[in-house]
């Protein structure tokens, strides 16, 4: 007996197809941009075929170089053609392998990330387009002898895409690859820029004002005289510019957001408001057990160019890419616990993953692990998803 259809591929078979330019083409055509490290001489199969061959493999769930090998081994001829492969001459999982650990891996994030840019409907929840980033470490890529790799990436927050990613060496820190990591963004003008305290330094909110950006900037110890400064100011008169009450996962949650206009007085160039965030949790089975966490950020936005409920969305569109896109590269894809080290191997695996990932948030999937699963059944429909005809 065929298996019942779930509610995930109803509703992939039913919901509205999401928005796509004319001009946006398949992933296969995007991968021209990305340079081949191979010598001319003896190469069977293209850059862009094998890598929209394993991005196609991640869709449907497969994790490691021999499993992205064993599905482009096991699909129909019909399926190999239409990537570009002859039937009979299947790329190996030795040349798969070598080829992927030897990209750039910023360069094929960057790539990756236009193309989906491109196929990104064009309304924006929030009125203007929110770029989180955010870095992640490697576990898996920890040896005896070497630290574990860290990337940092820039994500559109309302795509859940990500479109840019930079390696984070032992020799320097995320606050150096901040400017290096954007500038792999050809237009960043009116967008807002999102990050942790980390980046609250001066030097990026001057690079973000060259390049026309806007920017929300979380404040803590790091900046200990700003941070006094912003715990300093009136809080208690200023009333809630907007308050949320969410119940949910066995939890109640309330944030409430304060905003006040600092056009003097805070020692942060540019800075035109000031931001209490408070989130208090309680579990439902202990309703007089709430705890509160209160943060406080700075944004060169001002009054007339953010209402409260935007800033309060895009305060929390950062917080949530740990879920969007973090969180399911861990769970779903196990990637902390992937044995991947050689050469660029572990961030160009991070970097298909991400391509899967926002392929599939593009399309209104909201349970990863279940999409993974429906592209798995048919080796056409990661090829649809991914514009390959």
């Amino acid at each position: 007996m065929p298996a019942l259809p779930s509610s995930l591929i109803s509703s992939l078979s039913h919901a509205p197809a999401p928005t796509v330019p004319e001009t946006a083409a398949g992933l296969h055509a995007a991968l021209a941009a990305v340079r081949d490290p191979r010598a001319r001489r003896g190469v069977r199969h293209q850059l862009s075929v094998v890598v929209t061959a394993a991005v196609c493999a991640v869709v449907a769930g497969y994790r490691s170089y021999a499993a992205i090998a064993e599905w482009v081994a096991d699909v129909p001829d019909t399926t190999v053609q239409a990537l570009g492969m002859a039937a009979d001459r299947r790329p190996s999982e030795t040349m798969m392998r070598r080829l992927l650990q030897a990209l750039d891996p910023d360069l094929l994030t960057t790539v990756i990330g236009t193309w989906l840019a491109s196929r990104t409907p064009a309304d924006i929840p929030a009125g203007r387009r929110a770029i989180a980033v955010d870095g992640k470490t490697l576990r898996g890529s920890r040896t005896a002898g070497t630290a574990a790799d860290h990337v940092m990436a820039a994500c559109d927050q309302a795509a859940g895409v990500v479109l840019a990613s930079t390696g984070v060496d032992g020799k320097t820190n995320e606050i150096t690859r901040f400017a290096p990591l954007l500038d792999q963004s050809s237009d960043l003008r009116d967008a807002v820029i999102t990050a942790d305290a980390m980046h609250c330094q001066r030097d990026h909110v001057t690079y973000l004002a060259q390049r026309g950006a806007h920017w929300i900037l979380t404040v803590k110890g790091n900046q200990p005289y700003l941070h006094k400064q912003l715990a300093g100011l009136p809080w208690k008169a200023v009333p809630d510019a907007t308050r949320d009450d969410d119940r949910g996962h066995g939890r109640r949650e309330i944030r409430t957001l304060k905003i006040l206009t600092v056009s003097t007085g805070i020692d942060f160039p540019n800075a035109a408001q000031a931001l209490q965030i408070r989130r208090r949790r309680r579990r439902l089975d202990e309703p007089k057990r709430f705890t509160t966490e209160t943060v406080y950020a700075i944004t060169d936005l001002q009054v007339h160019q953010a209402k409260p409920h935007q800033l309060a969305a895009w305060i929390r569109g950062h917080w949530s890419i740990e879920n969007k896109i973090h969180w399911v590269r861990d769970v779903t894809y196990d990637e902390d616990r992937s044995q991947i080290r050689t050469g660029t191997g572990q961030q160009v695996m991070a970097a298909l993953r991400n391509a899967a990932i926002g392929a599939l948030r593009l399309t209104g999937v909201t349970n990863i692990a279940a999409a993974n699963r429906h592209h798995a059944r048919d080796s056409t429909r990661p090829l649809i998803l991914l514009g390959i005809n």
